[in-house]
């Protein structure tokens, strides 16, 4: 039996020959004859074809096979097309950026061609050959889902994670669980950060009062310790990834919805300048594009401060940290855009990420002597069930030790990891497989948040640790775990990174950090 006939007969099991009474626009033949195959062609990567044949998709090995009908690509100078489509942040500096950086890596030449003001391409020539092209349709995370699921798009750019709505849609349109860490990958990390003109007088601002300005509940800045003139909020376009971030993030845990009155715009760039020029305006934007603008200081009732900065993003104790995601098909892109989405995991891409402004994922090292700002913290709230034995059993437990950049959280209300989590998974796994950590010692803590008696929260802390771990050292399939040491530990409530007075605070501390010897 040919490659092709086993292919066919592994898809249908009981397939031999297509009924020819079908119009349809190509037909793969088996190099004898026996078999053949009539359907819509929906794709070709220089190497699979995806045709749509009355028994369903199919994809099929284009070595074996001979194609004939209108639709049938050309051979000899195939040139590889891959469709991004979504957050306009993320296609004007990042990936161009990374593109331009796995061109000069791989000997492409890269050329910008700039069609309209929404869609651009980068054409990837080899010997002045076109081998490649990635196409850009800038708009925004909506959008970029609308043309996936349209199948109108291969890659989505999204500032925020699918919501249940467009999970639910890209099952029913057979595009299978975007949920998935391999479908859904982080790319690089953001924040939203809110900003203020250089002249405005106000510093800082608590989660609380960021949401009751946006909810139209706050409109004075007297209100917030500033001059006595009304706030001008602004906020992306309604359809932006940033802007429903905030929202989900924000706005729903408080129970509140946002003000009509809060002024939309298209771009990032055009709001921060907005902003920057109007002393009694407050803005949302992104923590890459934040300009001559200020940032303002996030805190709490109960005294804490943060601020965005590369490494309270990276290990999310900033509170609205904004991972940068692309959701893949189902089906196989181009060798070209596997060999891309590779490169933008590896190392040279994170340095290319950072001087883009964006927060890379390459994990670093925190030793506990540079964190007085969350041993401060920890001992401000202390009370009666985070004693002075137990504070001083984890500064024990965890002196020598250096904080990874990779923290674990969970969906509300679940003991399933985040998006984000799901990614730092695979991310610790990948090095633990390279030997990154031969002969340390891991161990992973975990914390909660105060509600409830000490001894449960640290209970059930432990058993959140214990589950990180063991998705750790499953996802690490060829790693020799006999060369690491691998703990668990838990105090839980006793390292509160955010004020337990809000939903989206305690969901903040409970979590799990790596710390490694």
């Amino acid at each position: 039996m040919t490659h092709f006939r086993a292919a066919v007969c592994a898809a249908l099991c009981f397939f031999s020959v297509a009924s020819a009474g079908i119009a349809q626009d190509v037909t793969l033949s088996s190099p004898d004859g026996a078999i053949e195959v009539t359907g819509n062609l929906l794709g070709f990567d220089g190497e699979f074809y995806r045709v749509d044949t009355q028994f369903g998709e199919l994809t099929v090995d284009g070595s074996g096979v001979k194609c004939d009908g209108p639709g049938c690509p050309s051979l000899s100078d195939y040139v590889a097309e891959i469709i991004f489509s979504g957050s306009s942040t993320m296609s004007e500096v990042l990936l161009p950026a990374l593109l331009e950086g796995f061109a000069l890596r791989n000997g492409y030449q890269a050329t910008r061609t700039q069609v309209d003001e929404r869609q651009f391409e980068y054409g990837l020539l080899r010997d002045g050959q076109e081998a490649a092209r990635f196409i850009f349709y800038v708009s925004n995370t909506d959008e970029g889902f609308a043309d996936l699921l349209s199948d109108q798009a291969d890659i989505v750019m999204a500032l925020r994670e699918i919501r249940q709505a467009e999970h639910l849609l890209a099952r029913q349109a057979g595009l299978g669980d975007l949920t998935l860490s391999q479908r859904g990958r982080v790319l690089a990390l953001d924040a939203m950060v809110p900003i203020v003109s250089a002249s405005n007088p106000v510093a800082r601002i608590s989660l609380t009062q960021l949401a009751q300005v946006y909810a139209g509940e706050i409109t004075n800045w007297s209100e917030l310790g500033g001059p006595d003139a009304p706030i001008t909020a602004h906020l992306p376009v309604s359809g932006s990834g940033l802007a429903q971030a905030l929202e989900d993030k924000l706005l729903t845990p408080a129970g509140l919805k946002l003000s009509p009155n809060v002024r939309r715009h298209d771009r990032g760039s055009i709001l921060v300048k907005t902003v920057s020029t109007d002393p009694f305006a407050l803005g949302i934007a992104s923590f890459a594009e934040v300009g001559n603008s200020r940032m303002l200081t996030l805190t709490g009732p109960c005294g804490f401060s943060l601020s965005a900065g590369r490494r309270t993003i990276k290990t999310e104790d900033y509170p609205l940290t904004a991972p940068m995601f692309l959701y893949l098909p189902p089906h196989r892109l181009p060798r070209v855009a596997r060999d891309f989405l590779t490169y933008v995991r590896g190392p040279a891409a994170q340095i290319v990420i950072r001087r883009a402004g964006f927060v890379d994922q390459a994990v670093e090292r925190t030793p506990i002597a540079i964190q007085g700002e969350r041993l401060s913290n920890a001992i401000k709230v202390a009370g009666e069930d985070t004693t002075l034995d137990e504070l001083q059993r984890m500064i024990t437990t965890l002196d020598g030790l250096q904080r990874l950049t990779l923290s674990f959280r969970f969906e509300a209300g679940s003991s399933r990891p985040d998006a984000q989590s799901r990614n730092n998974i695979d991310l610790l796994a990948r090095e633990i497989e390279a030997g990154v950590y031969d002969g340390t010692r891991l161990v992973f803590v975990g914390f909660s948040d105060g509600e409830g008696p000490a001894e449960g929260n640290r209970a059930i802390a432990l058993k959140r640790a214990e589950s990180v771990r063991q998705a750790v050292e499953t996802a690490a399939e060829t790693a020799n775990l006999d060369r690491i040491t691998i703990e668990t530990e838990a105090f839980g409530e006793a390292l509160p990174i955010a004020c337990d007075d809000s939903e989206w605070g305690r969901q903040a501390n409970r979590r799990v950090e790596v710390w490694v010897r």
